[in-house]
C-alpha cells in the first residue's frame, strides 16, 4: 500500500491547524516581502544531480528564467518536509499564474533510503510537477554547500534513523537571484503575498 496519499491527508489537516484563518486569504502583491529577506540577494546555486528518471539535472540551467523553489529534505521526515510541500501545492492551487511559471525541486538528503521510485511516489502525493533529485552523499553535500545551507546530519542508528537538515525553502526569482527564504512555519498568506512579487523580478 502506498503510504503517501495518506500522508497528504495528514499534512492537509496539519496545515489547517497551522494556517487557520489565513487559508484562502488573497493578499495584494504590494509592499515588502514577508519572507526572511536576505541582506544581499543570493545567486542561484549551481550543481548537477540525478532526477527520478535517471537523467542528469543541471539545477541552474533547468530552472533558468523560472520562479524556483529549492528544498533539501527526505521522505521519512515526520513533519517539516511534507508540510512544506503540501503548503506549496495548496498555494499553487490559488495562484495559477505562479504555478505555470514555477519549478519546485526537492533534493533528498537520505539517498540510502530514498530511491528514485520512493522519491517520485512521495512527491506525486503533492504534485506530479515537483522535481526530485538525488546523488551520492558527496554530491548531495556539495549541492547543499552550493545553496548555502549546512549539510544534513544523520541522527541515531538502525533503520529508523532521522536526519537533521536545513528546514527552509530557498526561492529564486526568474532573474536567478534569491531575495528571501521561507522557514518552517511560514504562513500561507506570506507565500500568497510574496510569490507574485518575486515572479515579476526578471532579468532586465
Amino acid at each position: 500500500m502506498n503510504p503517501f496519499p495518506r500522508l497528504l491527508v495528514i499534512c492537509t489537516l496539519v496545515l489547517g491547524a497551522v494556517l487557520g484563518a489565513c487559508e484562502g486569504a488573497v493578499i495584494p502583491a504590494v509592499g515588502q516581502l514577508e519572507g526572511v529577506v536576505l541582506q544581499t540577494p543570493a545567486a542561484k546555486a549551481v550543481f548537477t544531480l540525478t532526477d527520478t528518471g535517471g537523467r542528469p539535472y543541471d539545477f541552474s540551467l533547468e530552472t533558468k528564467g523560472r520562479l524556483t523553489f529549492l528544498y533539501f529534505g527526505y521522505t521519512n521526515c515526520p513533519d517539516i518536509c511534507p508540510v512544506h510541500l503540501a503548503q506549496l501545492a495548496e498555494v499553487f492551487g490559488q495562484l495559477p499564474e505562479v504555478r505555470r511559471n514555477s519549478t519546485v525541486v526537492f533534493v533528498t538528503v537520505d539517498p540510502e533510503r530514498d530511491t528514485p521510485e520512493v522519491i517520485r511516489s512521495f512527491l506525486d502525493a503533492f504534485s506530479s510537477d515537483f522535481v526530485g533529485l538525488s546523488g551520492s552523499p558527496e554530491e548531495i553535500e556539495a549541492a547543499q554547500r552550493a545553496a548555502g545551507v549546512p549539510p544534513a546530519v544523520k541522527e541515531g542508528g538502525g533503520e529508523k534513523y532521522t536526519i537533521g537538515h536545513a528546514g527552509q525553502v530557498l526561492v529564486y526569482a526568474p532573474d536567478g537571484l534569491g531575495y528571501s527564504v521561507y522557514p518552517f512555519g511560514t504562513r500561507q498568506s506570506d507565500w500568497i503575498h510574496d510569490l507574485p512579487i518575486l515572479l515579476e523580478r526578471v532579468e532586465s
